[in-house]
């Protein structure tokens, strides 16, 4: 599908949708949890659904499904089939493969589209040292393993990605009979940690740590009750889509965001205002107001999802802005250095990219042109941002890429203002 969008002025109020990040982790938590786990204001993006598809897989029962609630039974890891099935998320791959681990039987991890090209390299030490074998394995997927895990005590090496810690910590802390230690080198993105050791805490596995470097899971603190009720936060990834958008284009109010969440995303606060924007925060609403705004420097190495959005704040912004992290842009759903760096390039701003940054230079205008997504969601989400402040139509193509994180994104734009119509030839 390719979007199809003129500038816009846009003036509008949305809730953003919820956070995928959290959603993802609370369907794990509540497969592990024996009982039952209600969860509210659960994502619906085609990550979020994937993960709900793998519980199921792994034997958790979705018992009732509402509007905006979800019910869940489960007794732990149960498989009731020797498969699960990623889709596109590698959230869900890396989370839930230590978890699949735990069982006795062999699980094959498989994926769609792009995921069969990211690296999970991150498994092989850690789940060889945690005594699961891994067959078919050329560090990507597909790959079965065949556990059960032992936990016990573990030195990993997280350069990989936060997501392998994450998904090792879900499963020993749900299999854990005594006291053990993990060991933490390379580790990047730590606030996605803070999400991961904040759901654990809500289901009553509260771990500990020294600088991110050593966590201690301690059994005999746990605790356990029968049902778990918990709310997901709206998402700050998606939201600060929109919140650019207003800074650049317009007059954009977003709701129902915590001001307390351990997102990592909600840093592109510090980013607006180190810009100069033009913006107002009232308990868990923001407003982003078009204002003239200025080059600023940021260090993206622990929240890479944010470079798309904010290299396009980068090139509505006077003078040369720089972003740090670029070494964290090569697997994602496309290699983000080629993809951020293409749709720059075709809408005329002037960048380069020397050892790990991301160099910037601020247009009045951005040019009409036609964008290539790479099938990548932020991607088509940054573009169409951009849009609103280009000199001509804007041709994003394989919008349909937002379904992963953001299903209701250009129609969130529209609502708004934006001037946007679709073309699926």
């Amino acid at each position: 599908m390719k979007a199809i969008i003129e500038p816009s002025y846009i003036n509008g109020t949305l809730t953003p949708p919820s956070s995928k990040s959290i959603t993802q982790r609370a369907y794990a938590a509540a497969l592990l949890h024996k009982g039952t786990t209600i969860i509210r204001n659960a994502g619906v993006s085609a990550d979020d659904m994937a993960a709900l598809n793998i519980i199921q897989q792994l034997g958790a029962k979705v018992v009732a499904q509402t509007p905006g609630v979800i019910e869940i039974t489960s007794n732990g890891v149960v498989p009731v089939s020797a498969n699960i099935d990623c889709g596109e998320s590698g959230l869900s791959a890396r989370l839930f493969t230590p978890i699949a681990a735990l069982c006795c039987d062999p699980i094959t991890i498989q994926g769609q589209g792009s995921l069969l090209k990211r690296p999970m390299d991150g498994f092989k030490q850690m789940l060889s040292a945690s005594g699961v074998t891994i067959s078919g394995f050329n560090g990507y997927l597909p790959f079965t393993v065949h556990g059960p895990l032992k936990a016990r005590s573990i030195k990993v090496d997280a350069s990989e990605g936060s997501q392998f810690l994450s998904g090792l910590l879900f499963a020993l802390c749900y299999s854990a009979t005594e006291p053990i230690t993990i060991e933490v080198t390379g580790l990047k993105s730590k606030p996605y940690i803070d999400v991961t050791l904040g759901v654990l805490k809500h289901f009553g596995k509260e771990l500990s740590h020294k600088y991110y470097k050593w966590f201690y899971i301690e059994p005999a603190k746990f605790t356990h009750t029968e049902t778990v009720d918990m709310t997901v936060e709206a998402d700050w990834s998606s939201a600060s889509f929109m919140l650019v958008a207003g800074a650049i284009a317009g007059n954009m109010t977003v709701n129902n965001l915590s001001l307390a969440s351990t997102q990592a995303d909600k840093i592109v606060l510090d980013v607006l205002k180190n810009a100069g924007a033009d913006m107002v925060i009232e308990d868990d609403v923001i407003i982003t107001k078009k204002s003239r705004l200025q080059a600023f420097e940021f260090d993206a190495t622990h929240c890479p999802d944010l470079f798309p959005v904010l290299s396009i704040l980068a090139a509505c912004s006077y003078g040369e802005s720089y972003i740090k992290g670029v070494h964290r842009l090569f697997h994602k759903e496309s290699n983000r250095v080629e993809s951020v760096t293409e749709m720059l390039h075709d809408f005329a701003v002037p960048w380069s990219v020397e050892d790990d940054m991301l160099y910037v230079t601020g247009v009045s205008r951005l040019q009409g042109t036609v964008i290539d997504s790479f099938h990548d969601h932020r991607i088509a989400m940054a573009a169409a941002v951009g849009a609103l402040r280009a000199n001509g139509q804007v041709d994003v193509m394989n919008a349909e890429s937002v379904s992963k994180s953001y299903p209701e994104f250009f129609n969130d734009l529209i609502l708004c203002g934006g001037k946007c119509t679709f073309n699926n030839e």
